[in-house]
């Protein structure tokens, strides 16, 4: 798949079939949007972070995740806009005449029914459907039982580490990436080594706790992993909040290769144990049960 900014995209013979949206997270919903699209049309950074960042909301999906998940979908093209104040202050009919007539040469252009675009958000659907320059395709907000699927929603359950419910949602597991770094190798002395990533303040975090995880130190093999979040309670080492993924069946160093994480299940909350002894029994039942899940999954 193509991916290019705005200002490099090049006009194309019989026009684009073109889905708008940010599209954190590509959930169902956004999916439904994109279903048919030769092109979509998003922004980065979030435009909230632009417009009131003091209400920026911590993102499922940093950029490349979100290209990796829209070429998944068949889009030929992805189209970046380098949301800033100017682009902002760009009223609505401005956006639809330079950009999607403009620049894109919209044939078709698909959004959820809750998109607002231009300056004070004074866009809607009605207003793309007036322009009468292209076919506009309105996809209301989609539910699964009795909730609306939503960016928003998602990061709660996130949050809350309920993510095989923000799976489901999502329709592919919520990813963590990051560098591998090191630490106070407290795993490597209990005969669990971990392999150590720090959390990404932009980005959602699923909630303290130990989770059944498929890791990805290079894409073509996945290995289960069992991964826990939190910091640390049965011993006093000082560090913030860390991620520590000990990685099945696996010998080797890590350390400065990225290494990606697919959450699939909550195993247990993090807890303070008595003994290193009987948290190394625990962490044995907890390897245990994340071989289970990622095999039946």
């Amino acid at each position: 798949m193509k991916i290019t900014r705005l200002e490099d995209v090049e006009r194309q013979s019989g026009g684009r079939s073109v889905a708008v949206g940010t599209f954190d997270g590509v959930h169902l919903g956004h999916r439904q949007v994109i279903a048919g699209a030769d092109s979509v049309l998003t922004f980065d950074p979030h435009p909230v972070a632009v417009v009131a960042p003091q209400h920026t909301p911590k993102l499922l999906t940093p950029l490349a995740r979100k290209a990796e998940l829209i070429e998944e979908l068949g889009v030929r093209e992805l189209i970046v806009i380098p949301f800033d104040a100017a682009f902002a202050a760009k009223m609505a009919d401005e956006f639809v005449q330079d950009v999607l007539v403009g620049a894109l040469g919209a044939t078709s252009v698909a959004i959820g029914e809750n998109f607002r675009f231009g300056h004070k958000a004074q866009g809607d659907p009605r207003l793309l459907a007036a322009a009468q320059r292209f076919r506009t395709v309105v996809h209301p907000l989609l539910e699964v039982d009795g909730e609306i699927v939503s960016s928003s929603h998602i990061r709660g359950l996130v949050l809350a580490g309920e993510v095989a419910e923000a799976k489901a949602l999502l329709g592919a597991p919520f990813q963590l990436r990051g560098e591998v770094v090191h630490g106070d190798e407290r795993g490597r002395e209990l005969g669990f080594p971990t392999a150590n990533l720090v959390p990404e303040d932009a980005l959602v975090c699923p909630g303290h706790g130990v989770y059944a995880c498929v890791s990805y130190d290079d894409p073509a093999r996945p290995r289960p992993a069992a991964v826990s979040i939190g910091v640390r309670p049965t011993f006093q080492t000082g560090r913030g909040e860390l991620i520590e993924a000990y990685l099945l069946d696996f010998e080797g160093d890590l350390y400065g290769r990225e290494l990606r994480l697919d959450f699939l299940a909550r195993l247990r909350g993090e807890r303070r144990f008595e003994t290193a002894e009987a948290l190394i029994e625990q962490m044995h039942r907890d390897v245990q049960r994340t071989r289970e899940i990622v095999q039946a999954s």
